[in-house]
């Protein structure tokens, strides 16, 4: 075995379980959708708004997560809020209030914020840029397992362990995966030579780099328009603009997770070989955001039947996290916490706000007058114009 194979073992299984928790407990709501509904007597804003409570949580500490990674290092900082993802669900699990369970949903977004770029961070650490796009895919395919068992499986489960037993043993989950991390190596940290002032006007300085404002945009509307979806409205729009039943839905958002894992797979096995063959990370990014516009306008039109459809939306929001690393790249790999967090800053706030304003949208449309299925038309079509306008922006390039 080679020191680098060995290094590999040691490093990504560790970070991919964390993600792999985190990314169920993002898409997790969309399949128990209609027993928080019926037990808490909500709306659909009310049901958008708990579920995003994990965004905003989320989104909110990635700027002193990008901070406390470059300062002390993803091992620690990542174990530590795993800890804190898991009293999360344990509140969740026993709540009885939409103010408990969106408390309990804002501590599981909390820890597990650090889940995707602490892996990210680590792997600038202990490996070279050419290899960052296939290990970024690496974790992703954690994610997109994550995902997939979110669907289904929990759909399955639910007789047995009800939503509340769901949360109780995710609970434990996250307590052994902190455990895990502890395992790991750890490296010297350049970050650690900076003070806090400094961190901070550098990380002011990301945030005026023009290249840094060609990705936002687009991660905020398209990227976290695609995880408000997949993480709660898709089931309901098949139900009510499709008229499937719950457990069709279900699988539907099976085949849409299959897909976009087969996607990480792709681009975790094929990107160096493309880059070889003169086709870019950057080009591939730029293919899959056009692909998934296109996706998102054909399950508005019903030009083909859903089954289809949302597994190619899937597959092509694969190739969106491409991103962090082409961002990533354009800055000092010192600085790769703090780019990473920047943008995941952006890309959460935008599923934050996405995912409470479809379901107020829907609310007040329908409330007019409008049809539920029509409402859900409306929503989605007005996303799918300011997503359009974010893809343009990106396609104007600027000097790395």
């Amino acid at each position: 075995m080679t020191d680098s194979l060995r290094l590999w073992l040691r490093l990504v299984p560790a970070y991919a379980a964390g993600y792999f928790l985190s990314y169920g407990l993002r898409s997790v709501n969309a399949v128990i959708a209609p027993e928080l509904m019926q037990e808490l007597h909500i709306s659909a804003a009310g049901l958008g708004l708990l579920t995003s409570a994990y965004f905003l949580a989320f989104g909110l500490f990635q700027l002193p997560l990008g901070l406390l990674l470059d300062r002390f290092g993803p091992r620690r900082v990542e174990a530590a809020l795993l800890l804190v993802a898991a009293s999360g669900c344990g509140l969740f699990a026993v709540g009885t209030s939409l103010e408990m369970l969106a408390l309990g949903r804002a501590l599981i977004g909390l820890g597990v914020s650090a889940c995707l770029m602490a892996g990210f961070k680590a792997f600038s650490q202990w490996f070279p840029a050419e290899r960052q796009a296939s290990l970024t895919a690496t974790i992703m395919v954690a994610g997109g397992l994550g995902a997939l068992t979110a669907s289904v499986p929990v759909e399955a489960a639910l007789p047995l362990l009800g939503w509340r037993g769901v949360f109780m043993v995710v609970a434990v989950l996250l307590v052994l995966a902190a455990g895990f991390l502890t395992t790991v190596p750890d490296q010297a940290l350049g970050g650690q030579r900076e003070s806090f002032t400094q961190q901070l006007r550098t990380l002011a300085g990301i945030y005026g780099n023009r290249n840094f404002w060609r990705f936002a945009p687009q991660g905020a509307l398209t990227v976290g328009g695609y995880m408000a979806i997949q993480g709660l409205w898709a089931v309901p729009w098949l139900i009510e603009v499709n008229g499937a039943s719950r457990a069709d839905a279900a699988g539907v958002l099976f085949l849409l997770s299959l897909a976009m894992l087969a996607g990480f797979l792709f681009v975790a096995t094929c990107s160096g070989w493309l880059a070889r063959h003169g086709v870019s990370p950057m080009a591939l990014l730029t293919v899959g955001m056009g692909l998934a516009l296109a996706a998102e306008l054909a399950i508005l039109v019903g030009v083909a039947p859903a089954v289809w459809l949302w597994p190619l939306l899937g597959l092509s929001f694969s190739l969106g996290n491409i991103a962090y690393s082409q961002l990533a790249a354009s800055f000092p790999v010192a600085l790769s916490g703090r780019v990473n967090t920047a943008l995941n800053l952006m890309v959460f706030v935008g599923a934050f706000v996405l995912q409470w304003g479809i379901g107020a949208a829907v609310d007040a449309f329908t409330g007019s007058g409008m049809l539920r299925a029509d409402a859900f038309r409306a929503t989605f079509s007005a996303l799918l114009v300011a997503q359009v306008l974010a893809f343009v922006w990106f396609l104007v390039p600027t000097k790395r």
